[in-house]
């Protein structure tokens, strides 16, 4: 299974919109969860759609005859006639390393059963979007995009988060951890990423930068620590107010609901370098889920 994400946010407006599609290949076919959220008004419209494929040389991913297409430069969604997107990407902040990726060297470990990677972590957008009807002007929407890929598809627990909208318009916010198996061996794992200016701090290394984890009744609490950095998020969100976003089943052959996804949650960051703060700022304009199929919804914890 092969995910990506695209999140475009505006703190002026408030408004937030996201695209997904999940790519999953078997053996005698491919097909894509598409799905298409926006806020306010909790809109979320999905669809399972064969065929679909994704590109082995460079960010690419197709899903349909035209439900869903998107690169590195653009991404274009139709999921009916109120509910379509068509963004071009301008003025990107990509990931400024080449070695590794959001997980660190963990991406050099084969066989894990789950893979991340924030590939985008800032740009503007330029189009527009139709959501549940009303169309809404992108232009100028701060852009965050990511990959996820494994064997398995989604691990059977995970929690996410993302944000853009500080008072510092260069910072990004961006995490992912979940139940991460390595053969019989399941353990918890969550990795970290912040960029404020020049900085990129990348936190989630078992050894040399550990990161601990709590999400649950509706707040996200991380802490990582490495020898030159450590960093604390916070983030809030009501329950009641998440969206129900689609998860890929690849051995069933389908998608189901299974994440919680909030569009519009609180989170505070702190970084300190020695022990010096060097960067804390909030955001009223973050991603932040809980997912997981065939679970009780209420919490997760990684210790």
């Amino acid at each position: 299974m092969e995910g990506y994400f695209w999140r475009f946010s505006d703190p002026k407006s408030g408004r937030v919109v996201v695209a997904l599609c999940g790519v999953t290949r078997t053996e005698d076919v491919a097909w894509a969860s598409v799905c298409l959220a926006g806020h306010p008004g909790g809109f979320v419209r999905s669809a399972d759609v064969r065929p679909a494929g994704a590109c082995a040389t460079r960010l690419g991913v197709w899903a349909g005859d035209g439900t869903f297409r998107a690169d590195s430069d653009r991404v274009r969604v139709d999921l009916g006639p109120d509910a379509e997107l068509d963004v071009r990407i301008r003025d990107p902040r990509p990931w400024p390393r080449r070695a590794f990726g959001g997980l660190g060297a963990a991406h050099a470990v084969p066989g894990l059963s789950q893979y991340w990677h924030p590939h985008l972590l800032g740009g503007r957008a330029d189009g527009m979007a139709m959501i549940g009807g009303a169309e809404l002007d992108l232009d100028g929407f701060e852009v965050y995009a990511e990959k996820n890929w494994g064997a398995g598809g989604f691990p059977s627990r995970w929690w996410w988060g993302q944000a853009h909208g500080f008072q510092r318009p260069d910072a990004c916010v961006a995490f992912a951890g979940g139940d991460v198996h390595v053969g019989p061996v399941r353990l918890p794992a969550t990795a970290l990423v912040v960029r404020f200016g020049d900085e990129l701090l990348r936190v989630g290394q078992p050894f040399s930068s550990p990161v601990t984890a709590e999400a649950r009744d509706g707040r996200w609490r991380l802490r990582g620590r490495s020898a030159r950095w450590s960093v604390a998020v916070d983030a809030s969100a009501a329950p009641g107010d998440a969206h129900v976003l689609p998860v890929p089943l690849p051995a069933a052959g389908h998608s189901v609901p299974g994440a919680l996804e909030h569009l519009a949650g609180v989170l505070r960051v702190t970084v300190r370098q020695r022990g010096r703060v060097v960067f804390a700022d909030e955001s009223t304009l973050a991603g932040l889920e809980c997912g997981g199929v065939g679970r009780d919804e209420a919490g997760l914890t990684q210790r």
